[in-house]
């Protein structure tokens, strides 16, 4: 059955990202491993150019209705100072509500090719794989009231306000767990309980979801501490689930433990449908548009081919050929083969098509 795939390549290097996916997708679809249909729509800055806001109706609705959304990047200076709501990032933070992506999955792996790239030593990243698990549609981003009031004599306040209610925690830590029985089987949930009303209510449901998982084991962390353990030993963690701002800043922590944000894929899950048991789902690297080297033809694709990835794993139940492709990447690194942004001595720099040409070459169909 053909599956639907609406790319957004968005801005700066996600449109020379994206290209090296669309031709891993034309090599899978001609040798008979996939079925995809793919359209392509307009995000971010691109998008505002075009219609004057950073996502068209038009589409929103072709990204509600695809199999899946595989998401590029978004922004960069041109757009610095449009009006806040149809700003670049605003088309990402419609599409993950609007979809309803409350689980974020950000994997942080150190492939052992790259352990050296790491700031952090051989020791402490090597073989590293650790799945952080955020809170996407909740929480200080989207809580209300949020705003800026004149006060007068020249001072003003500002009010961002965090807010969960129970359903949107248990949701996430069953999420968290589900994935733990498939890994390593340790959830460490991060919070902030000691100082905030909702991190008090985010352990309480968090170790209420515990009680259903046995066979896992749960360890509660404040979220200031998660950051510092991240750096000091991370591969003490398997599953990190945690709320939307503290998930934003752990998962980066964990990403440059890498070597490179160029490398991280993610994914953005919604509800299993209740008949189906599909799930709405948007896939991205987590890097930025990189508006200093879009053109340049020099971007890694890595992360969008990762996501890519990601996409076969987890929308269309494809396990085996997200590890063929995973197992591609690794080996395209064992080959020597580096982008700029994460070359070392003695390896070969390429250029952003010769990196997804050489994964693709790697693929043994």
């Amino acid at each position: 059955m053909t599956q639907n795939l609406f790319l957004l390549p968005g801005d700066g290097i996600g449109t020379e990202i994206m290209a090296e996916v669309e031709k891993l997708i034309a090599h899978l679809n001609a040798n008979g491993k996939t079925d995809f249909a793919t359209d392509k729509g307009l995000v971010g800055g691109c998008a505002y150019d075009a219609h004057g806001k950073a996502i068209s109706e038009e589409d929103m609705e072709k990204a509600l209705l695809a199999d899946a959304v595989i998401f590029g990047a978004v922004g960069g200076p041109k757009w610095d100072n449009v009006p806040y709501d149809v700003r670049p990032e605003a088309g990402l933070l419609r599409l993950r509500k609007d979809l309803q992506l409350f689980a974020n999955l950000r994997p942080a792996i150190c492939y052992p090719a790259l352990a050296d790239a790491s700031a952090l030593k051989r020791e402490l990243v090597e073989g590293l794989d650790i799945l952080i698990v955020r809170e996407l549609t909740g929480g200080v981003y989207f809580g209300e009231p949020k705003e800026i009031t004149e006060l007068g004599n020249g001072q003003k306040r500002a009010v961002d306000t965090q807010v969960y209610e129970s359903y949107e925690i248990d949701r996430i830590c069953r999420v968290a767990f589900d994935l733990a029985r498939t890994r390593g089987k340790l959830v460490h949930s991060a919070d902030k309980k000691n100082v905030m009303k909702s991190g008090v209510l985010w352990d309480e449901i968090a170790r209420q979801v515990g009680k259903d998982y046995a066979d896992i084991k749960f360890e509660h962390i404040l979220a200031d501490n998660a950051a510092m353990q991240l750096v000091r030993n991370p591969k003490q963690f398997d599953v990190i689930v945690t709320d939307n701002l503290f998930g934003d800043i752990l998962s980066d922590v964990a990403a440059m433990l890498t070597g490179s944000l160029g490398m991280l894929p993610s994914a953005s899950l919604g509800a299993a449908d209740p008949e189906t048991g599909k799930r709405k789902a948007m896939y991205e690297p987590v890097h930025g548009s990189a508006p200093d080297i879009a053109g340049k033809g020099i971007a890694n694709p890595i992360a969008m081919v990762a996501s890519f990835a990601m996409a076969l794993r987890y929308s269309f139940n494809m396990v085996e050929l997200a590890d063929e492709v995973e197992a591609a990447i690794a080996g395209v690194l064992n080959d020597g083969l580096r982008s700029a942004d994460i070359m070392q001595d003695g390896c070969r720099e390429a250029g952003t098509e010769e990196m997804g040409a050489a994964i693709i070459a790697k693929l043994d169909f």
